[in-house]
């Protein structure tokens, strides 16, 4: 039997309120480390470690590089940075996204996962999208427990309720019963005899060293890697530009490029759909500003007597006008 002392958290939107209210119920010697990966902004002050020490026991702070793990305590991710487990530390990493996010929940799961097997209970909250749902059941094929916030009791539910669709989840109740749930499972043996080192879980691995071997790594080794969990697919990655392997865990279907940006389906359509829009705006802009140019041309030629050089040229920019005036109505109307 092993004991469960390593919890995982994460959340995304309404997840402040969501961590204060499960800290609130943890005791303040809960025999166990948590970690808490919060959806923020790159660019803005986390306060979520201040908020935390004042609504409950446990002392709360941002991790640190290779700082060494101690039990009462949490461990939340920094601005910009994600949360990776090892054996008795925490790393700090500014690695390509996973999900359009860093810190990403699923970066910290899957390393808690590869580090600590069924010593880690996962913990998903509430959210928008899908973050957390393929790291949760990394934890599952290691031998750890998952739990999830009811979908009907969180304030956004797509998060717990695509890790509920995907994930054989131990644990799916309302927010006030969890906090309570952590205390008794972090003195409670895990029943797990052993590791589950399922074939899907050989994927789980591969993506950790891929991460480890894309700083200034060989780029055919890695894509031997990728090549070893995935297949090629005919789509390209929304922040870099580079071919996206397309793997598949069980129900999970995920998507990661060869620098180590990562998407789920859900995200990926997300980041295309933004891709898409300030193309069509960037569109609407060079029209717009086709039309300054030829107008200018044609004044030019106007001042010069020149008029057909002029007709011309007003005529060209009167055409992009339209053009642009017709895409930002298709925009402004979709």
């Amino acid at each position: 039997m092993t004991a469960q002392n390593v919890f995982v958290i994460g959340a995304s939107a309404g997840g402040v309120v969501a961590l204060k209210r499960l800290v609130g119920a943890l005791s303040p010697d809960l025999p166990a480390a948590i970690f808490v990966v919060l959806h923020v902004r790159s660019d803005t002050e986390s306060l979520l470690p201040r908020i935390l020490n004042s609504s409950g026991p446990l002392k709360a702070a941002h991790a640190v590089d290779d700082q060494i793990i101690e039990n009462s305590k949490i461990y939340i991710a920094p601005p910009d940075h994600h949360l990776v487990l090892e054996k008795d530390r925490v790393r700090l990493t500014r690695g390509p996204k996973e999900n359009r996010h860093r810190p990403a929940v699923d970066v910290l799961f899957r390393s808690a996962a590869r580090a600590y097997g069924e010593q880690v209970v996962g913990v998903v909250l509430t959210g928008f999208l899908d973050d957390g749902t393929a790291g949760l059941m990394s934890i599952k094929l290691r031998g750890g427990v998952a739990v999830i916030q009811d979908p009907a009791d969180a304030q956004y539910p797509a998060m717990p309720r695509s890790a509920l669709e995907n994930v054989d989840v131990d644990y799916c109740m309302p927010l006030d019963e969890i906090g309570p749930l952590i205390v008794q499972l972090a003195v409670t043996p895990n029943g797990a005899d052993e590791i589950k080192d399922q074939g899907v879980n050989e994927s789980a691995k591969e993506e950790v060293e891929i991460k480890s071997v894309t700083n200034g790594a060989n780029e055919t080794k890695v894509e031997e890697q990728l090549d070893a969990i995935g297949k090629p697919s005919h789509l390209s990655c929304p922040e870099c530009g580079g071919i996206l392997w397309e793997i598949e865990e069980g129900r999970l279907v995920r998507f990661r490029c060869h620098v180590g940006h990562a998407f789920s389906p859900a995200s990926l359509a997300q980041d295309q759909s933004e891709s898409i829009e300030r193309a069509l705006w960037g569109a609407v802009r060079a029209l717009k500003e086709k039309a300054i140019l030829n107008r200018n041309i044609s004044d030019r030629a106007r001042g010069r007597g020149d008029r057909a050089t002029a007709a011309s040229f007003e005529e060209y920019a009167n055409e992009s006008e339209e053009y642009s005036n017709s895409l930002r109505r298709l925009m402004q109307d979709k």
